[in-house]
Protein backbone atom coordinates (compact mmCIF):
# COMPACT_ATOMS: atom_id res chain seq x y z
CA UNK A 1 0.00 0.00 0.00
CA UNK A 2 2.90 2.79 1.04
CA UNK A 3 4.62 1.67 -2.09
CA UNK A 4 1.77 2.32 -4.47
CA UNK A 5 1.43 5.61 -2.98
CA UNK A 6 4.74 6.36 -3.10
CA UNK A 7 4.55 5.34 -6.98
CA UNK A 8 1.63 7.49 -7.42
CA UNK A 9 3.30 10.73 -5.51
CA UNK A 10 6.11 9.95 -8.07
CA UNK A 11 4.05 10.16 -10.99
CA UNK A 12 2.42 13.02 -9.97
CA UNK A 13 5.38 15.17 -9.28
CA UNK A 14 6.80 14.18 -12.28
CA UNK A 15 3.34 15.34 -14.24
CA UNK A 16 3.80 18.61 -11.99
CA UNK A 17 7.56 19.75 -13.14
CA UNK A 18 7.08 18.93 -16.62
CA UNK A 19 3.86 20.67 -16.49
CA UNK A 20 6.03 24.02 -14.88
CA UNK A 21 8.70 23.54 -17.70
CA UNK A 22 6.30 23.60 -20.42
CA UNK A 23 4.35 27.09 -18.63
CA UNK A 24 7.87 28.60 -18.75
CA UNK A 25 8.76 27.93 -21.89
CA UNK A 26 5.75 29.47 -23.21
CA UNK A 27 4.13 25.64 -24.46
CA UNK A 28 0.77 26.30 -24.95
CA UNK A 29 -0.45 23.07 -27.62
CA UNK A 30 -2.55 19.78 -26.16
CA UNK A 31 0.20 18.20 -24.59
CA UNK A 32 -0.56 20.75 -21.98
CA UNK A 33 -4.24 20.87 -21.48
CA UNK A 34 -3.47 17.07 -21.14
CA UNK A 35 -1.25 17.25 -18.86
CA UNK A 36 -3.00 20.05 -16.52
CA UNK A 37 -6.09 17.71 -16.87
CA UNK A 38 -4.49 15.17 -15.67
CA UNK A 39 -3.09 16.41 -12.46
CA UNK A 40 -6.29 18.55 -11.79
CA UNK A 41 -8.55 15.90 -11.60
CA UNK A 42 -6.64 14.46 -8.83
CA UNK A 43 -6.37 17.66 -7.03
CA UNK A 44 -8.94 20.48 -8.82
CA UNK A 45 -7.51 22.88 -6.05
CA UNK A 46 -4.07 23.20 -7.55
CA UNK A 47 -4.45 27.36 -8.63
CA UNK A 48 -1.72 27.30 -10.82
CA UNK A 49 -2.56 24.72 -12.67
CA UNK A 50 -5.81 26.38 -13.96
CA UNK A 51 -4.55 29.70 -14.33
CA UNK A 52 -2.29 27.97 -16.58
CA UNK A 53 -4.86 25.91 -18.38
CA UNK A 54 -6.82 29.36 -19.38
CA UNK A 55 -3.44 30.70 -21.27
CA UNK A 56 -4.23 27.32 -23.06
CA UNK A 57 -7.46 28.12 -23.34
CA UNK A 58 -6.92 31.41 -24.45
CA UNK A 59 -4.02 30.83 -27.10
CA UNK A 60 -6.11 27.92 -28.57
CA UNK A 61 -9.08 30.50 -29.20
CA UNK A 62 -6.79 32.44 -31.48
CA UNK A 63 -6.01 29.18 -34.09
CA UNK A 64 -9.18 27.67 -34.03
CA UNK A 65 -12.27 28.28 -35.58
CA UNK A 66 -15.25 29.38 -33.55
CA UNK A 67 -16.73 25.97 -34.04
CA UNK A 68 -13.70 24.71 -32.96
CA UNK A 69 -13.74 26.50 -30.08
CA UNK A 70 -17.17 25.97 -29.15
CA UNK A 71 -16.30 22.05 -28.96
CA UNK A 72 -13.22 22.85 -26.61
CA UNK A 73 -15.22 24.53 -24.38
CA UNK A 74 -17.85 22.55 -24.17
CA UNK A 75 -14.96 19.55 -23.19
CA UNK A 76 -13.92 21.45 -20.82
CA UNK A 77 -17.15 21.79 -18.97
CA UNK A 78 -17.48 18.16 -19.17
CA UNK A 79 -14.19 17.81 -17.55
CA UNK A 80 -15.24 20.63 -14.90
CA UNK A 81 -18.24 17.97 -14.06
CA UNK A 82 -15.87 15.60 -13.26
CA UNK A 83 -14.13 17.79 -11.16
CA UNK A 84 -16.78 18.70 -9.10
CA UNK A 85 -17.51 15.00 -8.38
CA UNK A 86 -14.11 15.05 -6.65
CA UNK A 87 -14.68 18.18 -4.70
CA UNK A 88 -18.13 19.69 -4.93
CA UNK A 89 -16.73 23.18 -2.70
CA UNK A 90 -13.57 23.78 -5.31
CA UNK A 91 -12.84 27.31 -5.19
CA UNK A 92 -10.39 26.56 -8.70
CA UNK A 93 -13.33 24.32 -10.04
CA UNK A 94 -16.41 26.70 -9.85
CA UNK A 95 -14.04 29.47 -10.62
CA UNK A 96 -12.63 28.01 -13.92
CA UNK A 97 -16.41 26.94 -14.66
CA UNK A 98 -17.75 30.70 -14.48
CA UNK A 99 -14.71 32.04 -16.68
CA UNK A 100 -15.02 29.56 -19.26
CA UNK A 101 -18.95 29.63 -19.63
CA UNK A 102 -18.12 33.46 -20.05
CA UNK A 103 -16.48 32.75 -23.09
CA UNK A 104 -18.46 29.93 -24.44
CA UNK A 105 -19.70 31.73 -28.17
CA UNK A 106 -22.85 29.87 -27.88
CA UNK A 107 -23.51 28.85 -24.05
CA UNK A 108 -26.29 26.71 -22.86
CA UNK A 109 -27.12 28.44 -19.82
CA UNK A 110 -30.16 26.22 -19.38
CA UNK A 111 -27.43 23.16 -19.02
CA UNK A 112 -26.23 25.27 -15.90
CA UNK A 113 -28.75 26.08 -14.14
CA UNK A 114 -29.79 22.38 -14.65
CA UNK A 115 -26.03 21.82 -13.12
CA UNK A 116 -26.83 24.22 -10.46
CA UNK A 117 -30.42 22.53 -9.31
CA UNK A 118 -28.76 18.84 -9.22
CA UNK A 119 -25.75 20.36 -7.27
CA UNK A 120 -27.81 22.44 -4.36
CA UNK A 121 -30.12 18.79 -4.46
CA UNK A 122 -26.87 17.30 -2.93
CA UNK A 123 -25.57 20.23 -0.60
CA UNK A 124 -28.26 23.16 -0.38
CA UNK A 125 -25.42 25.11 1.04
CA UNK A 126 -22.81 25.16 -1.18
CA UNK A 127 -22.28 28.55 -1.33
CA UNK A 128 -20.04 28.45 -4.30
CA UNK A 129 -22.84 26.78 -6.33
CA UNK A 130 -25.22 29.86 -5.07
CA UNK A 131 -22.71 32.07 -6.31
CA UNK A 132 -22.23 30.63 -9.66
CA UNK A 133 -26.24 30.12 -9.79
CA UNK A 134 -26.67 33.78 -9.62
CA UNK A 135 -24.03 34.61 -12.52
CA UNK A 136 -26.29 32.03 -14.52
CA UNK A 137 -29.39 34.00 -13.55
CA UNK A 138 -27.85 37.33 -14.78
CA UNK A 139 -26.21 36.44 -17.82
CA UNK A 140 -29.25 34.68 -19.11
CA UNK A 141 -31.79 36.56 -17.74
CA UNK A 142 -33.91 33.89 -15.94
CA UNK A 143 -37.50 35.68 -14.82
CA UNK A 144 -37.50 37.07 -11.17
CA UNK A 145 -40.67 34.75 -10.43
CA UNK A 146 -38.79 31.81 -11.81
CA UNK A 147 -36.17 31.88 -8.60
CA UNK A 148 -38.07 33.21 -6.00
CA UNK A 149 -40.05 29.92 -6.66
CA UNK A 150 -37.22 28.34 -6.89
CA UNK A 151 -36.68 29.35 -3.22
CA UNK A 152 -39.76 28.06 -2.58
CA UNK A 153 -39.10 24.48 -3.30
CA UNK A 154 -35.92 24.67 -1.49
CA UNK A 155 -36.93 26.30 1.63
CA UNK A 156 -40.52 23.94 1.45
CA UNK A 157 -38.04 20.88 1.92
CA UNK A 158 -36.06 22.58 4.09
CA UNK A 159 -36.48 25.28 6.54
CA UNK A 160 -32.91 25.43 7.22
CA UNK A 161 -31.35 26.28 3.78
CA UNK A 162 -30.20 29.74 5.21
CA UNK A 163 -28.67 30.52 1.97
CA UNK A 164 -32.43 30.55 0.07
CA UNK A 165 -33.50 32.62 2.89
CA UNK A 166 -30.58 35.16 1.76
CA UNK A 167 -31.05 34.63 -1.82
CA UNK A 168 -35.05 35.17 -1.64
CA UNK A 169 -34.46 38.65 0.29
CA UNK A 170 -32.22 39.77 -2.60
CA UNK A 171 -35.36 38.68 -5.30
CA UNK A 172 -38.89 40.16 -2.98
CA UNK A 173 -37.39 43.77 -3.38
CA UNK A 174 -37.21 43.40 -7.23
CA UNK A 175 -40.31 41.05 -8.01
CA UNK A 176 -42.28 43.14 -5.05
CA UNK A 177 -41.35 46.27 -4.62
CA UNK A 178 -43.23 48.89 -2.58
CA UNK A 179 -45.54 51.50 -4.66
CA UNK A 180 -43.80 55.05 -3.94
CA UNK A 181 -47.43 56.46 -3.60
CA UNK A 182 -49.88 53.96 -2.81
CA UNK A 183 -53.56 54.67 -4.04
CA UNK A 184 -55.88 55.24 -1.02
CA UNK A 185 -58.32 52.33 -0.90
CA UNK A 186 -60.58 51.34 1.95
CA UNK A 187 -60.25 48.09 1.58
CA UNK A 188 -56.55 48.13 1.37
CA UNK A 189 -55.20 46.29 4.58
CA UNK A 190 -53.27 48.65 7.27
CA UNK A 191 -49.29 48.30 6.57
CA UNK A 192 -47.90 45.77 8.34
CA UNK A 193 -44.49 47.15 8.49
CA UNK A 194 -41.71 49.20 6.90
CA UNK A 195 -39.94 46.49 5.19
CA UNK A 196 -35.97 46.25 5.40
CA UNK A 197 -33.83 47.96 1.73
CA UNK A 198 -32.83 45.05 -0.97
CA UNK A 199 -29.43 44.58 -0.65
CA UNK A 200 -29.16 45.14 -4.45
CA UNK A 201 -30.72 48.40 -4.01
CA UNK A 202 -31.24 50.58 -1.26
CA UNK A 203 -34.26 52.44 -2.52
CA UNK A 204 -36.33 49.71 -3.45
CA UNK A 205 -38.58 47.94 -0.50
CA UNK A 206 -41.42 45.13 -0.07
CA UNK A 207 -45.30 45.83 -0.73
CA UNK A 208 -46.96 45.01 1.95
CA UNK A 209 -49.04 42.68 0.43
CA UNK A 210 -46.24 40.11 -0.03
CA UNK A 211 -44.95 40.64 3.58
CA UNK A 212 -47.71 39.34 5.26
CA UNK A 213 -47.41 36.67 3.13
CA UNK A 214 -43.69 36.42 4.31
CA UNK A 215 -44.58 36.72 8.11
CA UNK A 216 -46.80 33.58 7.70
CA UNK A 217 -43.90 31.80 5.82
CA UNK A 218 -41.33 32.25 8.06
CA UNK A 219 -43.80 31.98 11.50
CA UNK A 220 -44.19 28.57 9.87
CA UNK A 221 -40.43 27.97 9.93
CA UNK A 222 -39.76 28.82 13.11
CA UNK A 223 -42.86 27.54 14.93
CA UNK A 224 -41.98 24.22 13.27
CA UNK A 225 -38.65 24.52 14.52
CA UNK A 226 -37.82 26.91 17.04
CA UNK A 227 -33.88 26.43 17.13
CA UNK A 228 -33.02 26.72 13.25
CA UNK A 229 -31.41 30.13 13.06
CA UNK A 230 -31.99 30.33 9.65
CA UNK A 231 -35.76 31.62 9.64
CA UNK A 232 -35.25 33.74 12.73
CA UNK A 233 -32.09 35.90 10.43
CA UNK A 234 -34.67 36.37 7.67
CA UNK A 235 -37.52 37.43 10.20
CA UNK A 236 -35.82 40.01 11.68
CA UNK A 237 -35.02 41.27 8.07
CA UNK A 238 -38.38 41.39 7.46
CA UNK A 239 -38.77 43.19 10.72
CA UNK A 240 -36.73 46.23 9.45
CA UNK A 241 -37.93 49.46 9.59
CA UNK A 242 -35.41 51.36 7.63
CA UNK A 243 -31.87 52.98 8.79
CA UNK A 244 -32.26 55.07 11.63
CA UNK A 245 -30.55 58.17 11.88
CA UNK A 246 -28.96 58.79 15.58
CA UNK A 247 -28.00 62.42 16.49
CA UNK A 248 -24.86 63.71 16.54
CA UNK A 249 -23.36 66.26 18.85
CA UNK A 250 -20.85 68.88 17.99
CA UNK A 251 -18.86 70.20 20.94
CA UNK A 252 -16.60 73.08 20.16
CA UNK A 253 -14.60 74.40 22.85
CA UNK A 254 -12.61 77.71 22.25
CA UNK A 255 -9.29 76.96 23.90
CA UNK A 256 -6.46 74.55 23.17
CA UNK A 257 -7.06 70.90 24.53
CA UNK A 258 -6.30 67.46 22.67
CA UNK A 259 -7.96 63.92 22.24
CA UNK A 260 -6.59 60.59 23.10
CA UNK A 261 -3.91 59.81 19.89
CA UNK A 262 -5.56 55.91 19.38
CA UNK A 263 -9.47 57.79 18.80
CA UNK A 264 -8.92 59.07 15.13
CA UNK A 265 -13.01 59.19 14.70
CA UNK A 266 -14.92 61.47 17.28
CA UNK A 267 -18.04 63.64 16.66
CA UNK A 268 -15.52 66.06 19.45
CA UNK A 269 -14.12 69.35 17.54
CA UNK A 270 -11.69 70.83 19.08
CA UNK A 271 -11.39 74.51 18.09
CA UNK A 272 -8.63 76.93 18.90
CA UNK A 273 -9.35 80.26 18.00
CA UNK A 274 -6.35 82.29 17.55
CA UNK A 275 -5.66 84.77 20.32
CA UNK A 276 -8.20 88.62 19.89
CA UNK A 277 -10.22 86.54 17.35
CA UNK A 278 -12.91 87.05 20.01
CA UNK A 279 -11.70 90.80 21.75
CA UNK A 280 -15.44 91.56 22.89
CA UNK A 281 -16.42 89.53 25.59
CA UNK A 282 -19.25 91.32 26.79
CA UNK A 283 -21.83 90.31 23.98
CA UNK A 284 -22.78 87.64 22.22
CA UNK A 285 -20.92 86.27 19.28
CA UNK A 286 -22.66 84.15 16.56
CA UNK A 287 -20.04 81.00 15.14
CA UNK A 288 -20.42 78.45 11.87
CA UNK A 289 -18.19 75.37 11.72
CA UNK A 290 -18.13 74.45 8.51
CA UNK A 291 -17.08 70.34 7.44
CA UNK A 292 -15.25 70.98 3.88
CA UNK A 293 -15.58 67.22 3.00
CA UNK A 294 -19.54 66.72 3.42
CA UNK A 295 -20.62 70.56 2.54
CA UNK A 296 -22.54 70.69 5.71
CA UNK A 297 -22.34 73.42 8.53
CA UNK A 298 -23.54 73.79 11.95
CA UNK A 299 -24.39 77.45 13.81
CA UNK A 300 -23.39 77.93 17.42
CA UNK A 301 -23.57 80.38 19.66
CA UNK A 302 -21.20 81.93 22.21
CA UNK A 303 -23.13 83.59 24.82
CA UNK A 304 -21.97 86.15 26.87
CA UNK A 305 -19.55 85.22 29.85
CA UNK A 306 -18.98 82.04 28.08
CA UNK A 307 -15.47 80.05 27.23
CA UNK A 308 -17.34 77.17 24.91
CA UNK A 309 -20.22 76.70 22.58
CA UNK A 310 -22.39 73.61 21.47
CA UNK A 311 -25.36 72.39 19.08
CA UNK A 312 -26.87 69.28 18.44
CA UNK A 313 -28.87 68.18 14.99
CA UNK A 314 -32.23 68.50 15.20
CA UNK A 315 -33.49 64.87 16.01
CA UNK A 316 -35.93 63.98 18.70
CA UNK A 317 -35.13 61.55 21.69
CA UNK A 318 -36.67 58.87 20.41
CA UNK A 319 -34.44 59.10 16.95
CA UNK A 320 -31.61 58.90 19.01
CA UNK A 321 -31.43 54.95 18.88
CA UNK A 322 -34.11 53.91 16.74
CA UNK A 323 -36.78 55.11 14.41
CA UNK A 324 -39.72 56.79 14.53
CA UNK A 325 -42.81 54.58 14.01
CA UNK A 326 -46.16 55.41 12.88
CA UNK A 327 -49.42 53.76 14.05
CA UNK A 328 -49.44 50.94 11.15
CA UNK A 329 -46.26 50.39 12.05
CA UNK A 330 -46.95 50.02 15.69
CA UNK A 331 -49.52 47.75 15.42
CA UNK A 332 -47.72 45.23 12.81
CA UNK A 333 -44.42 45.64 15.68
CA UNK A 334 -47.15 44.65 18.48
CA UNK A 335 -48.99 41.63 16.62
CA UNK A 336 -45.41 40.10 15.82
CA UNK A 337 -44.28 40.62 19.61
CA UNK A 338 -47.72 38.42 20.33
CA UNK A 339 -46.58 35.97 18.05
CA UNK A 340 -42.93 35.22 19.49
CA UNK A 341 -44.62 35.40 23.01
CA UNK A 342 -47.20 32.57 22.00
CA UNK A 343 -43.77 30.77 20.49
CA UNK A 344 -42.02 31.17 24.25
CA UNK A 345 -45.27 30.22 25.83
CA UNK A 346 -44.09 26.84 23.99
CA UNK A 347 -40.63 26.92 24.07
CA UNK A 348 -39.78 29.29 27.46
CA UNK A 349 -36.06 28.52 26.47
CA UNK A 350 -35.36 29.13 22.85
CA UNK A 351 -32.64 31.84 22.41
CA UNK A 352 -33.62 32.70 19.09
CA UNK A 353 -36.98 33.53 20.70
CA UNK A 354 -36.23 35.31 23.50
CA UNK A 355 -33.59 37.34 21.47
CA UNK A 356 -35.92 38.58 19.25
CA UNK A 357 -38.52 39.27 21.51
CA UNK A 358 -35.77 41.68 23.13
CA UNK A 359 -35.36 43.55 19.79
CA UNK A 360 -39.18 43.70 19.20
CA UNK A 361 -39.66 45.46 22.64
CA UNK A 362 -36.54 47.96 21.86
CA UNK A 363 -38.29 48.93 19.03
CA UNK A 364 -41.69 49.76 20.20
CA UNK A 365 -41.24 51.11 23.81
CA UNK A 366 -37.65 50.68 25.13
CA UNK A 367 -38.21 52.24 28.45
CA UNK A 368 -41.72 50.75 28.97
CA UNK A 369 -40.01 47.21 28.23
CA UNK A 370 -37.38 47.71 30.40
CA UNK A 371 -37.76 45.04 33.05
CA UNK A 372 -38.96 42.71 30.94
CA UNK A 373 -35.96 43.30 28.87
CA UNK A 374 -33.95 42.50 31.82
CA UNK A 375 -35.52 39.65 32.73
CA UNK A 376 -35.11 38.14 29.19
CA UNK A 377 -31.33 38.95 29.22
CA UNK A 378 -30.85 36.83 32.22
CA UNK A 379 -32.59 33.64 30.18
CA UNK A 380 -30.28 33.83 27.75
CA UNK A 381 -27.63 34.46 29.96
CA UNK A 382 -28.25 31.21 31.10
CA UNK A 383 -29.41 28.86 28.46
CA UNK A 384 -26.57 30.06 26.04
CA UNK A 385 -23.60 30.32 28.09
CA UNK A 386 -21.08 30.08 25.29
CA UNK A 387 -22.51 34.00 24.38
CA UNK A 388 -23.47 35.24 27.52
CA UNK A 389 -20.20 37.72 27.06
CA UNK A 390 -22.27 38.82 24.13
CA UNK A 391 -26.14 38.96 25.86
CA UNK A 392 -24.31 40.79 28.45
CA UNK A 393 -22.87 43.69 26.66
CA UNK A 394 -25.68 43.96 24.10
CA UNK A 395 -27.91 44.56 27.06
CA UNK A 396 -25.51 47.02 28.75
CA UNK A 397 -25.95 48.89 25.30
CA UNK A 398 -29.57 48.76 26.30
CA UNK A 399 -29.62 50.39 29.36
CA UNK A 400 -27.37 53.01 28.94
CA UNK A 401 -29.49 54.37 25.94
CA UNK A 402 -32.68 53.96 28.16
CA UNK A 403 -30.33 55.92 30.70
CA UNK A 404 -29.42 58.28 28.17
CA UNK A 405 -33.11 58.70 26.91
CA UNK A 406 -34.46 59.57 30.53
CA UNK A 407 -31.79 62.61 30.99
CA UNK A 408 -33.00 65.90 30.09
CA UNK A 409 -30.84 66.61 27.01
CA UNK A 410 -28.24 69.65 27.83
CA UNK A 411 -29.63 70.58 31.20
CA UNK A 412 -28.69 67.48 33.53
CA UNK A 413 -25.25 66.98 33.41
CA UNK A 414 -25.13 63.78 36.17
CA UNK A 415 -24.78 60.36 34.20
CA UNK A 416 -25.88 57.97 36.80
CA UNK A 417 -26.16 54.05 36.19
CA UNK A 418 -24.69 52.50 39.13
CA UNK A 419 -25.48 48.96 39.82
CA UNK A 420 -26.70 47.67 36.23
CA UNK A 421 -24.39 45.12 35.84
CA UNK A 422 -22.36 46.90 32.55
CA UNK A 423 -19.81 45.10 31.21
CA UNK A 424 -19.07 47.40 28.08
CA UNK A 425 -19.77 51.53 27.48
CA UNK A 426 -21.14 52.93 24.86
CA UNK A 427 -22.95 56.18 23.13
CA UNK A 428 -20.48 58.21 24.55
CA UNK A 429 -21.21 60.85 22.25
CA UNK A 430 -24.59 61.24 23.50
CA UNK A 431 -22.75 62.13 27.11
CA UNK A 432 -20.06 65.14 26.02
CA UNK A 433 -21.59 67.56 28.09
CA UNK A 434 -21.67 65.20 31.26
CA UNK A 435 -19.87 66.73 34.54
CA UNK A 436 -20.05 64.04 36.90
CA UNK A 437 -20.79 60.06 35.89
CA UNK A 438 -21.23 57.35 38.45
CA UNK A 439 -20.59 53.83 37.21
CA UNK A 440 -20.22 52.11 40.04
CA UNK A 441 -20.83 48.96 41.25
CA UNK A 442 -21.03 47.18 37.90
CA UNK A 443 -18.52 44.55 35.80
CA UNK A 444 -16.64 47.13 33.84
CA UNK A 445 -13.15 46.07 33.28
CA UNK A 446 -11.62 49.06 31.23
CA UNK A 447 -12.30 52.59 30.17
CA UNK A 448 -11.88 52.64 26.59
CA UNK A 449 -10.08 55.49 24.23
CA UNK A 450 -13.96 57.14 23.74
CA UNK A 451 -13.74 57.85 27.34
CA UNK A 452 -11.69 60.66 26.44
CA UNK A 453 -13.95 62.23 24.32
CA UNK A 454 -15.07 63.60 27.47
CA UNK A 455 -14.03 66.93 27.68
CA UNK A 456 -16.51 68.09 30.40
CA UNK A 457 -16.11 65.84 33.23
CA UNK A 458 -15.67 66.79 36.16
CA UNK A 459 -16.10 63.85 38.79
CA UNK A 460 -15.37 59.67 37.73
CA UNK A 461 -17.26 57.66 40.31
CA UNK A 462 -16.33 54.11 38.90
CA UNK A 463 -16.04 52.10 42.68
CA UNK A 464 -16.60 48.34 42.85
CA UNK A 465 -16.14 47.03 39.10
CA UNK A 466 -12.99 44.79 38.04
CA UNK A 467 -11.35 47.69 35.85
CA UNK A 468 -8.00 47.29 35.21
CA UNK A 469 -7.61 49.30 32.39
CA UNK A 470 -7.29 53.55 32.33
CA UNK A 471 -6.79 53.94 28.54
CA UNK A 472 -9.73 56.27 28.30
CA UNK A 473 -8.97 58.81 30.86
CA UNK A 474 -6.59 60.85 28.94
CA UNK A 475 -6.67 64.68 28.52
CA UNK A 476 -9.83 65.18 30.00
CA UNK A 477 -8.84 69.09 30.65
CA UNK A 478 -11.51 69.52 34.08
CA UNK A 479 -11.52 66.05 35.88
CA UNK A 480 -10.78 66.79 39.41
CA UNK A 481 -11.83 63.62 41.28
CA UNK A 482 -11.29 59.89 40.07
CA UNK A 483 -12.93 57.37 42.84
CA UNK A 484 -11.10 53.70 42.11
CA UNK A 485 -11.80 52.13 44.96
CA UNK A 486 -12.28 48.58 44.80
CA UNK A 487 -10.80 47.80 41.35
CA UNK A 488 -8.23 45.21 39.27
CA UNK A 489 -5.24 48.23 38.94
CA UNK A 490 -2.10 46.70 39.50
CA UNK A 491 0.86 49.05 38.22
CA UNK A 492 1.67 52.56 38.43
CA UNK A 493 1.57 52.30 34.89
CA UNK A 494 -1.83 51.90 34.63
CA UNK A 495 -2.37 54.99 36.26
CA UNK A 496 -0.01 56.52 34.05
CA UNK A 497 -3.20 57.96 31.71
CA UNK A 498 -4.15 60.21 35.32
CA UNK A 499 -0.90 62.02 34.67
CA UNK A 500 -1.94 64.20 31.71
CA UNK A 501 -5.33 64.87 33.23
CA UNK A 502 -4.06 68.67 34.73
CA UNK A 503 -6.78 69.78 37.22
CA UNK A 504 -6.70 65.95 39.09
CA UNK A 505 -6.77 66.43 42.75
CA UNK A 506 -8.58 63.92 44.15
CA UNK A 507 -7.87 59.71 43.77
CA UNK A 508 -9.20 57.14 45.73
CA UNK A 509 -7.58 53.67 44.92
CA UNK A 510 -8.36 51.85 48.34
CA UNK A 511 -8.86 47.87 47.52
CA UNK A 512 -6.84 47.95 44.63
CA UNK A 513 -4.04 45.65 44.46
CA UNK A 514 -1.15 48.63 43.62
CA UNK A 515 -2.43 50.48 46.91
CA UNK A 516 -0.37 47.36 48.48
CA UNK A 517 3.19 47.90 46.46
CA UNK A 518 6.14 49.76 48.40
CA UNK A 519 6.50 52.99 48.50
CA UNK A 520 3.67 53.77 46.02
CA UNK A 521 2.58 56.59 47.74
CA UNK A 522 6.16 58.03 47.01
CA UNK A 523 5.91 56.96 43.43
CA UNK A 524 2.31 58.48 42.99
CA UNK A 525 3.15 61.95 44.54
CA UNK A 526 5.79 62.12 41.49
CA UNK A 527 3.41 60.90 38.68
CA UNK A 528 0.46 62.71 39.79
CA UNK A 529 1.75 65.82 41.23
CA UNK A 530 -1.57 67.58 40.75
CA UNK A 531 -3.42 65.42 43.55
CA UNK A 532 -3.67 66.70 46.82
CA UNK A 533 -6.12 64.06 48.54
CA UNK A 534 -4.84 60.18 47.83
CA UNK A 535 -6.19 57.16 49.10
CA UNK A 536 -4.30 54.10 49.75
Amino acid sequence: MKKEREKKLKIYVAARDACFSKRKEGVWDDGALQITQQLLSSNPDFGTLWNYRREILMHLETVKDEDEVQKIYEAELSFLESCLKVNPKSYGSWHHRGWVSTRLPRPDWARELGLCDRCLNLDDRNFHCWDYRRMVVKKSGVPVDRELAFTDRLIGSNFSNYSSWHYRSTLLPLLHPESPEPLPSPRRPPPRSSPPASPQNHSHRVCEAQLLKEYELVQNAFFTDPNDQSAWFYYRWLLGRGESSPASLLLVFFKRTSVHPRFKHSPVWICDLPPGTISDVTNEHNLTVHWMERHAHRDCALYTGRTESWCRDSATDQELFRSELSVEKTSVLQSELQSCKQLQELEPLNKWCLLTIILLMRALDPLGYEKETLAHFQTLREVDLMRSAYYSDLCSKFMIENTVLKMEYAEVRVFSISDKKLTTLCHLDQLLLVTHMNLSSNQLQRLPPQFSMLQCLEVLEAENNSIEDLEGVFHLPRLEEVLLKNNKISTLADLRPLASCPKLKRLDLRGNPVSGLEEVEAALTELLPSVVDLLL
